[in-house]
């Protein structure tokens, strides 16, 4: 019995049965890039979802998750858009930095963060996300073995989550943030170091379609950084309200309501408490604004049939795409959208799994689905590749080669 897939974006069209991709034939962009498999990635997508955000939250900074896709072509282009960038390593501060943002615009979160990565950080003036009392010991030796000033926050774990996150960041024992009834203390001691303490970090989850649980969470944000606020005696200068857009992979997932979510932290912005009159809040977005814009192509090298079942075998597989795997995540296995990207609208013909080229049994790429019947040298794509493909993957298993990348629409 075949299993149902995910919806397809609805902007996605073909010409002639051949998918586009930002108004571009996925063969032309194969032939471009010089072979599969290939990542392609729609900026106008990115753009239109940039520009909903600007629309519903007037009031919000907007912040890319640069770990759903730094990819530098399309990092690039992001930035000029942004006004802030969020970054996990050296590695990826490197990546904000090349990709022209400011040093004022990035922030630098995650546990294990190392002495040097931290001493580069406040060089360049970068805003570290503290996790712990210990690492902001370490910040402020650090600071002030180098007469720097350090730009610091307090990543705050709250009591509460978002309900029905797909990822779970907070409440209860966590290795991400601060214990929220501890963050007062330690922010004083911060100041009292004259470090720069520059606000808070609140992420509870990612994931989430359910408007309810953002609108709750975000409230519960806000009444916790002015909870926080008056204990310190301080306005924080920001408050990262984090993020938890998600994006309809599976079947019967539906797109969140990004506009009711606005209405309703709007309201709440204007009726905040009087010690949080002046700070800024910023929304960390990374799934939201790239995932629909990317398509994984990949092409079929060999089709074969097992006791009655038909597998389609690509030169692609987990090693680029470990979400669409089902190994990302997921605890019951489900398909992400697919299709034949060369027969493209064409009526579903017969029930096929699509696997990669991996010497592995996880390496399933889609179980059971109904497709055009296919053939060897047709292409398949895989949609909803913007974010936590490449940038999640294995690509050193095995040794195949890595994948293609390429961005459409950048005017």
């Amino acid at each position: 019995m075949s299993k149902p897939m995910g919806p397809i974006p609805p902007s996605f069209r073909a010409d002639d049965e051949m998918l586009l991709i930002g108004g571009r034939r996925s063969d032309t962009l194969i032939g471009e890039a010089g072979d599969t498999p290939l990542f392609v990635y729609d900026f106008q997508m990115v753009e239109h979802k940039v520009e909903r955000f600007r629309v519903a939250f007037p009031n919000v900074q907007l912040h890319y998750a640069i770990k759903a896709n730094s990819y530098e072509p399309l990092l690039k282009n992001i930035a000029r858009l942004v006004d802030g960038l969020d970054v996990a390593s050296a590695g990826e501060m490197e990546m904000a930095l090349r990709a022209g943002a400011a040093a004022d615009r990035i922030s630098f979160a995650g546990p294990g963060k190392r002495d040097s990565e931290m001493a580069a950080a406040m060089a360049e003036g970068i805003t570290i996300n503290l996790e712990s009392e210990g690492e902001a010991q370490r910040a402020v030796a650090i600071g002030n073995s180098q007469s720097i000033r350090p730009r610091l926050a307090v990543r705050v774990n709250p009591d509460f989550e978002i309900k029905g996150s797909a990822i779970r960041m907070s409440g209860g024992a966590r290795p991400f943030g601060v214990d929220s009834d501890r963050v007062s203390d330690l922010v004083r001691s911060l100041i009292e170091a004259k470090a720069d303490w520059r606000g808070f970090h609140i992420f509870a989850g990612s994931q989430s379609l359910s408007a309810d649980s953002l609108i709750d969470a975000q409230a519960a944000t806000l009444d916790l950084a002015a909870a926080l606020a008056e204990k310190i005696g301080v306005p924080p200068p920001l408050v990262n309200l984090g993020g938890g857009f998600g994006i309809p992979y599976f079947a019967g997932e539906k797109p969140l309501d990004v506009e009711a979510v606005a209405k309703a932290l709007n309201r709440k912005l204007a009726s905040r408490a009087t010690i949080l009159a002046e700070t800024v809040f910023a929304i960390e977005l990374g799934r939201w604004l790239v995932g629909e814009a990317g398509v994984y192509l990949t092409r079929i090298v060999d089709r074969k049939v097992s006791h009655g079942k038909t597998f389609l075998v690509t030169d692609g597989g987990l090693h680029h795409q470990l979400a669409a795997s089902g190994n990302f995540g997921q605890v019951v296995r489900r398909n992400y959208p697919v299709a034949v990207a060369n027969r493209f609208g064409q009526m579903s013909g017969e029930e096929v799994s699509v696997v990669g080229c991996l010497c592995t049994p996880l390496d399933r790429l889609a179980d059971d689905v109904m497709l055009p019947r296919a053939e060897v040298g047709d292409v398949i794509a895989i949609f909803l590749a913007g974010a936590y493909g490449l940038s999640a993957s294995p690509q050193a298993f095995l040794g195949h080669p890595q994948a293609r990348e390429t961005v459409v629409g950048v005017s």
